[in-house]
């Protein structure tokens, strides 16, 4: 199987597919599908990067994942503990080409347009059983149960996933090449990374990399590897960490307070001990 792009398998005749993954760790190759993907963590947590944006997830989050959007899952392991996660995948034609136009469907039209960059509902919800009866129903009234996600998504407060979309699909060798960034970024965003190191990683100069880069998530290198900091800042600061403001940027990469307070304030629009107070 190609890591990008990703192919859902499914039965022939199947518009829907459900799937259940109970894994150490979710899918964490950077890869893109043509179905709209809709999920729910039941257990775990850990990052999530969507087209140009780090995003993270924990349990009794509802995420939705556009078509053809790139994208990837990692989790944050825990030996003891497996993650599980339930979705959905289906294409917008899945049931015909104008299934979705119809008048009475006219109440999903913000679900396919907020689709499109992906986005996690933020406002206050119960859709555990919704997504837990999906298991054991009939195909027919898993269909039914769609509908009614679909109706209840598009009413929910949310947050977008992505800022920005590459309109080209990536290529396999593309694909490859983005994963390898990517990952190598999410492995080593704690130490040092200089830009010769990453460009190795592309198998380009410097200068073609930071081009590259620029084109296809419409921010520099540097700025998506201080998001990935950032967010880690985030997660210390939520989790109740009992480390201070400076020991959380350190173990995030920052060697540079002065430098930690910028970045922040420019990502979050605050400053960490603002926010800090704000979501605790």
């Amino acid at each position: 199987m190609k890591v990008f792009p990703f192919q859902i398998p499914k039965p022939k005749n199947d518009a829907l597919v459900y799937q259940e993954d109970v894994e150490i760790s979710f899918y964490n190759k950077l890869h893109q599908h043509e179905e709209i993907q809709i999920s729910y963590i039941l257990k775990g947590e850990g990052t999530l990067i969507v087209g140009d944006t780090i995003n993270n997830y924990k349990t009794g989050d509802v995420l939705v994942l556009g078509s053809n959007l790139p994208h990837v899952f990692r989790s944050l392991v825990n030996s003891n503990q497996k993650s599980h996660m339930i979705t959905l995948f289906f294409k917008e034609n899945s049931f015909g080409n104008h299934f979705f136009e119809l008048e009475e469907l006219h109440e999903t039209k913000n679900f396919f347009k907020n689709a499109k960059h992906g986005f996690k509902i933020t406002s206050e919800y119960n859709l555990n059983s919704l997504f837990i009866n999906l298991k054991k129903v009939t195909k027919f009234e898993r269909f039914v149960g769609l509908l009614q996600l679909l109706k209840r998504l598009s009413n929910l407060e949310y947050k977008s996933l992505s800022s920005f979309i590459y309109e080209k699909k990536y290529t396999t060798d593309e694909g490859n090449r983005m994963r390898a960034i990517f990952e190598y970024t999410i492995n080593n965003y704690t130490n040092d990374i200089n830009l010769e190191a990453i460009a190795n990683i592309a198998f380009m100069t410097k200068n073609a990399f930071c081009k590259y880069f620029k084109k296809r998530t419409n921010k520099s290198y540097f700025r998506f590897l201080n998001e990935l900091r950032v967010e880690n800042v985030c997660k210390l600061i939520l989790s109740n960490s009992d480390l201070n403001l400076a020991e959380m940027a350190y173990k995030s990469g920052f060697k540079n307070i002065s430098n930690f307070n910028r970045q922040f304030k420019s990502i979050k629009k605050m400053s960490p001990s603002i926010y800090r107070k704000k979501f605790l």
